[in-house]
């Protein structure tokens, strides 16, 4: 038969009991409860190490003196600062099944440590190495993704676990088991006061419930919230019994302590007499104060109320009070009300709705001592210890909630590991193709670290005791590169011009200045590199184009305006195909290229559609015909010139204006195509718009012409 010793260290006072666990079964062998003295603990929190010391120390006394020596302790924690994470981590079981609940156990460990590298993150500037992990509960197992029970001999592809881990700042703690070692007590294990209530008030078989737990302490309201058969969240309440007393103290004009006392006097005899600071008695049913406080209670309900709303989302199906705070007058009607329950789905419940306990006669019927009594449970079923070493001679304390690392005892000192490597060389800042590009210096190296005096890894595992030293990397140094660093190796192409083979190199200019792939680098140095060539590229290189002009249009000057003849005046192909001078040159491609240097006057006429103006447009047998003028006085350049002289880009031509010409019937012939052999001896006669004209009868802009044939005289007439 094992025991237990627990202490419940609240705001209000210190309880201590002894428990004896045979098989699944707890006897509650003794128990002791002390007030502190003074307000030493505010909302859960130690204010003064020496006096809550005190208290624990008179109470461990006063059982050592019926049960003998008490050296080892388990206790529970609350506070303000209290922080939740939810984490999941997954290992592959396809070669080795999880075999045993150690096995187990190390999974839910890794997804505790997870829980701590997200809680870094989110305080990364709030120097998250001062919390510790003081407990956690698995959500879920999971098995290839679907939920599962247990995972003993489980065979699959992959195991997963879900936890919620919650966190104290480490001041917390610290002040905690600087209390126990002033009264000469060791911190047997660790756990938080919602999971020790949760632990023997909702047992597994009832977490498919969605059930709030509250444990409604002095300073704090701890809860705790189970559905779909897990524990889904914790939180907690800077408000409780304290609120209530404070609001008596106030509207009876009596002291802290003097409140308090009528407090309980209250829940304990439905009245409360009570003596003011200035002499007066005073009877009060436990009507009356509820109803002269009544704003403070239903503040306390609905600071409650607000946060299972903020954890759960919703209202759950039931509501359990616990600790000294919860027999607060009417506070299950307030909740009830807030949360919109039936009055019957909240209740206050005590040990005797503890299962597996016996001796339970050796308490009073209390909710306050539900949780010293989880406590010693939680803290046994699942405890989490602590273990002390030194790093660089300063003492560091860690939650073994895992297979502790010296990383993990890095992190606890706060000391951060990338700061232990030497730093890196100092770089080159180099301007490579007009955009800025570092060259880094070599890594630092890593920091030598010794556990006992034997040098280590930061994977090393570490004992209760351990002696651990850092020592910082050496820097790193600035290497030589060259431009072989930016560019990599370089490969050649060839190329064919007009079916003549031909390779092209890269261009390289180091500070505009001709460089080679080898030539050594220097910080501010400026590289021009260019591997991909273009068209214009290539024929600038091996052939003798004055390309400064080829992609210009041929353009030229007539009559004082520009003219554009040619978009270009080279016309390039690649492989067969017209192409861009800005076009990129591949592996083998095959260029040739066609100039286009002149052309005649005729063909300017032409482009200018020009003596348009000065001709006419008539119709014969109703199609249109343009009668246009028979010469121009035309200059290239200022000398005179004929229709077949050649024009070259950038010339200047003249051509002036033709005179305006008076048209005759005759002039049409020119314009239009007879068949000889069809029209031969045949007779004639001309007609403009349907009257009869001779050759020599002018024509106007849009007359209608048409000619008449005849076989002979008498058709003729």
């Amino acid at each position: 038969m094992s025991r237990l010793f627990a202490l419940d260290i609240g705001t209000r006072s210190v309880v201590g009991i002894i428990l004896e666990k045979e098989g699944d079964v707890y006897h509650v062998v003794d128990m002791v409860s002390h007030e502190h003295k003074e307000r030493s603990m505010v909302d859960g929190q130690i204010h003064n190490v020496m006096a809550v010391s005190d208290v624990i120390k008179t109470v461990k006394e006063e059982l050592e003196a019926k049960h003998g020596p008490l050296t080892h302790v388990c206790v529970a924690a609350a506070g303000r600062a209290l922080k939740t994470e939810q984490s999941r981590v997954s290992v592959s079981i396809t070669e080795q099944p999880i075999m045993s609940n150690e096995d187990i156990f190390h999974l839910e460990l890794a997804a505790v440590q997870q829980a701590q590298y997200q809680l870094a993150e989110k305080q990364a500037d709030n120097y998250s190495t001062q919390y510790y992990c003081v407990g956690y509960s698995v959500t879920h197992y999971y098995l290839d993704d679907q939920s599962i029970g247990s995972l003993i001999d489980q065979q699959g592809e992959e195991a997963t676990v879900d936890i919620i881990a919650t966190f104290l700042p480490k001041v917390v703690v610290e002040s905690l088991l600087a209390a126990l070692q002033r009264a000469d007590l060791e911190m047997e294990a660790l756990t938080l006061e919602p999971i020790a209530a949760i632990q023997v008030l909702i047992p597994q078989s009832m977490r498919k419930l969605n059930v709030a737990l509250v444990d409604v302490g002095a300073g704090t309201s701890d809860i705790a919230i189970t559905k779909d058969g897990t524990v889904v969240a914790y939180g907690m309440v800077p408000k409780a019994g304290d609120e209530i007393t404070e609001a008596i103290s106030q509207e009876y004009l009596l002291d802290f302590h003097q409140a308090e006392q009528a407090k309980r006097q209250l829940i304990d005899q439905n009245m409360m007499e009570v003596e003011d600071i200035l002499g007066f008695t005073t009877s009060v049913s436990v009507d009356d104060v509820t109803k002269q406080i009544s704003s403070t209670i239903g503040n306390l309900s609905r600071s409650i109320c607000e946060q299972i709303i903020s954890l759960n989302k919703e209202s759950p199906q039931a509501v359990m009070l616990v600790g000294g705070g919860s027999l607060t007058p009417s506070l299950t009607d307030y909740i009830a009300e807030t949360l919109q329950l039936p009055a019957n789905r909240v209740a206050v419940r005590d040990i005797e709705a503890i299962k597996n306990l016996k001796g339970q006669e050796q308490l009073p019927h209390s909710p306050e001592f539900v949780t010293p009594i989880g406590i010693a449970i939680a803290a046994k079923q699942s405890p989490v210890h602590y273990i002390s070493v030194t790093v660089n001679q300063r003492m560091v304390r860690l939650f073994d909630v895992k297979q502790l690392t010296i990383g993990d005892c890095l992190l606890a000192a706060g000391l951060e590991i990338k700061k232990l490597y030497g730093k890196p060389g100092m770089g080159l800042f180099i301007t490579f193709n007009d955009k800025p590009v570092t060259l880094p210096g070599t890594y630092g190296e890593a920091p030598t670290i010794k556990i006992n005096g034997e040098v280590a890894s930061l994977q090393d595992h570490i004992q209760h005791g351990d002696e651990i030293e850092v020592f910082p990397g050496e820097d790193g140094k600035t290497p030589q590169y060259s431009i072989e660093t930016l560019t990599g190796p370089i490969e050649h192409l060839t190329v064919s011009i007009h079916d003549q083979p031909i390779q092209v190199q890269p261009t390289i200019r180091l500070n505009e200045e001709k460089a080679h792939i080898t030539s050594p680098l220097n910080d501010g140095d400026h590289v021009i590199y260019q591997s991909r060539h273009t068209v214009y590229d290539v024929l600038e290189q091996h052939t003798q184009l004055d390309l400064s002009k080829g992609n210009q249009p041929f353009d030229i000057n007539v009559n004082g305006e520009m003219m554009q003849i040619f978009p270009e005046q080279v016309t390039v192909y690649q492989n067969d195909q017209k192409t861009k001078l800005s076009n990129p040159i591949q592996h083998h491609d095959r260029l040739s290229y066609t100039l286009n240097e002149s052309i005649q006057i005729d063909d300017v006429l032409t482009y200018l559609d020009q003596g348009a103006k000065a001709g006419i447009t008539v119709f014969y047998e109703n199609k249109p015909v343009e009668l246009q003028p028979t010469s121009f006085n035309m200059t290239k350049n200022g000398v005179a010139c004929d229709r077949q002289t050649l024009v070259y880009p950038d010339d200047i031509i003249t051509i002036d204006e033709p005179v305006q010409q008076s048209f005759i019937f005759q002039d049409l012939f020119r314009f239009i195509e007879l068949n000889v052999s069809e029209i031969s001896g045949k007779r004639f006669k001309l007609y403009r718009n349907q009257e009869p004209v001779g050759f020599s009868e002018p024509i106007q802009d849009g007359d209608q012409l048409s000619i008449e044939w005849f076989d002979s005289v008498r058709e003729l007439y």
